[in-house]
Formats: C-alpha cells, structure tokens, sequence
C-alpha cells in the first residue's frame, strides 16, 4: 500500500476528510470498503446475490483480522458486537466468580458480568492504573481495553497479564480502540473482543473474538446455530447438532451486508498494520505524531498516542472545536479527538488554534 507525499499511510484510500476527529466513535469507509458495499447493494437489488456468496466476505475478513492480530484463523469467531461476545465469556463463569475491571471501563466490557450477579458473580472496579495490583488469588478473570475508551489510556498489559498468571486468572482485552492503530497479538491474551466500527473502518455490526484453544473448549456457545456448525449449510435442518471443532462454533451468523464491507477494511488495515507489515510503525505514528503536535503546542506531554482528551466540564473546548469545523466526542467530562489516516497537519493546527482561542 502506498504512502502518499503527505506522508499518510495507505493515503490513497482515503481522501483528506477535513476536521473528521473521531475515529474512536466511528471511522471513516476506505473507497474500496465503499465500492464493495456498493457493487454489494446492486447485486441484492438485481436478485444476484446469494446466501453462500456472502461466506467468502466472512473468509475473507477472518483471515485478515487472524493476520493483522497475529492469530491463528482457527482461534477466531465471529459476531456482531462487542458485548455479545464479552456475553460468552461471562456466562461461562461459575457461580461466585470474582471479576476486576477498570474504573469507568466501556459499559460492553462490563454489563455482560454485572448481569449475573443473581449467581453470586462480583465485579470489583479499580482505576486502570491499578489493575495488576487488583489481580490476586481469588480473582477468576481480569477485563479491561487495551485502550481506554473515555481517554485513550493505555493500560499496562504485561503488568496486567504477569498478575493473572499468578493468580491464575482469565485475561480479556477489548482492543476496539486499539486494533488498526497500535500493533498488538492476541496471543498475549486469553481472550479478545474487538468491535469493527472504529479504527478499523467497517461498517457497525461486525466483530471478532479470538479465544486460546485451551478455553474454547470451556465457552458455552450460546449464541449456536446453522452458522456453528461444522459445515454451516449441512447444519441448517434437525437436531444432530456439530459444532465446529475450533472457535467457529462461538460465531454468530453474520448480517451480510456488513461482512462485504468489513472484508476490504480488515484486509487494509491487516496489510498496513499487521505483523510484519512494511507500514505498520507509520500508521501508529502518523495519527500519534498528529495528536503529540497538538499536545506539544498546549505545553502537554507527548505520549504517542492518536487519542487526545483535554478536560471539558462545561463544554467550552468542545464548542470551540466544532465551530473551527472539528467533529469530537464528548466523553466522561472531556473532549476526546482521535486522530487517523485521513488526517493531517492542517487538522492539528486548526484543533490547536480552536483550543487556544477559546
């Protein structure tokens, strides 16, 4: 994938969307995830399209999401949102379970826990710098984003990670606001759930989980049916049921048209981003040096993240933004601005120049 002069990775897939700040809420279609939906759509509306035609577009995207995470296909499901899959996990917990989770962690990470308290099931919350520290003895699983939703806090994986094994607890990392920027391998965890939407630029109602072999086997795939199977169109009639013997048996079955988009956007990004990939250091670094440009001419600390969040009890710093033609999010008494490929230097400056005159 080229670099265009401008120095944007994969630059040629997006055109410059001016004052678009907020990846971390919704990305921005590449043009080949458009002309797929497209030439998607005229094939529904002509009656060419068929049911197992669309299994390619569910290949497809599995195998590059296994390839930019650094998986093996086989430990990938499929779904639809994050707390669904999250829904998996919680309820295969025993009764009495102990979870830890960040203080004001995504709600997705933690309803699907706090919903089986009827069962004795206890959600302890900690600030996300404390995490490690809270993953002791007695602890069953740790859940937290690699990524802070409300901030763009990194959490300290291998801190959170070397605890749990001592403690011999499950490890659940979201990286919806992860994935597409900061190089990761799910192999690092037990688990991860990640919603397509945001970096990774698909349409909303496609997401991934990838599940340790060793604990595929303990999740109850609630959510079976034909698409389970081990051959998802021998399985549509009867009750003699055959799951597939890897994580395909926690999919669920896709709604299609999000699948021929989600294809090409996983395919991008696991070419950009993935392992090995010759562009892999520029794509976190382009949005991250972005944001630390920002950062610097607020006399702020850099820290090599896209994600910016300046304090905004009242509102002002938002308003000032929008008004210069930012889009940001408001999140948890501040503004959050993300910073992604279809940015520049022009977007850095007029975020800095709205700030600073408001």
């Amino acid at each position: 994938m080229d670099t265009e002069p401008d120095g944007r990775p994969g630059g040629d897939q997006w055109p410059l969307v001016a004052g678009y700040l907020n990846a971390a809420s919704m990305g921005v279609p590449s043009r080949a995830v458009v002309a797929a939906m497209r030439a998607d759509l005229d094939r529904w509306s002509t009656g060419t399209a068929t049911a197992p035609g669309y299994d390619e577009d569910v290949r497809r995207a599995r195998a590059a999401f296994a390839r930019l995470v650094g998986a093996d296909v086989g430990r990938v499901a499929v779904g639809s949102q994050v707390s669904a899959l999250v829904g998996l996990v919680a309820a295969s917990l025993p009764d009495g379970a102990r979870v830890v989770c960040p203080e004001g962690e995504f709600t997705s990470v933690v309803y699907p826990f706090l919903v089986h308290a009827d069962r004795g099931v206890r959600v302890e919350t900690v600030p996300v710098a404390g995490l490690a520290d809270a993953v002791r003895p007695g602890v069953d699983l740790v859940a937290f984003s690699l990524v802070q939703s409300a901030d763009g806090a990194l959490a300290d994986a291998d801190a959170i990670r070397s605890a749990a094994r001592e403690a011999g607890a499950i490890v659940l990392a979201d990286l919806t606001q992860a994935a597409g920027w900061l190089p990761v391998d799910a192999g690092d965890f037990d688990v991860t759930v990640t919603g397509a939407y945001k970096w990774l630029c698909a349409p909303r109602g496609s997401a991934f989980m990838t599940v340790s072999p060793e604990l595929t086997s303990r999740l109850r795939p609630l959510y079976a049916g034909w698409y389970a199977g081990e051959s998802p169109w021998d399985s549509v009639y009867g009750s003699d049921m055959r799951l597939a013997a890897d994580a395909r048996r926690l999919d669920l079955s896709p709604a299609w048209p999000v699948w021929a988009g989600t294809a090409p956007a996983i395919e991008l990004f696991a070419d950009l981003a993935g392992p090995g990939a010759p562009h892999v250091d520029a794509v976190r670094g382009h949005g991250a040096g972005l944001a630390d440009s920002v950062r610097r001419g607020l006399d702020l600390e850099p820290t090599g993240s896209p994600i910016l969040s300046l304090p905004d009890a009242d509102g002002r710093v938002q308003a000032a933004l929008e008004a210069a033609g930012c889009r940001v999010a408001a999140r948890a008494g501040g503004v959050r601005i993300a910073f992604h490929l279809w940015n520049d230097g022009a977007d850095a400056r007029r975020v800095l120049d709205a700030v600073r005159a408001r």
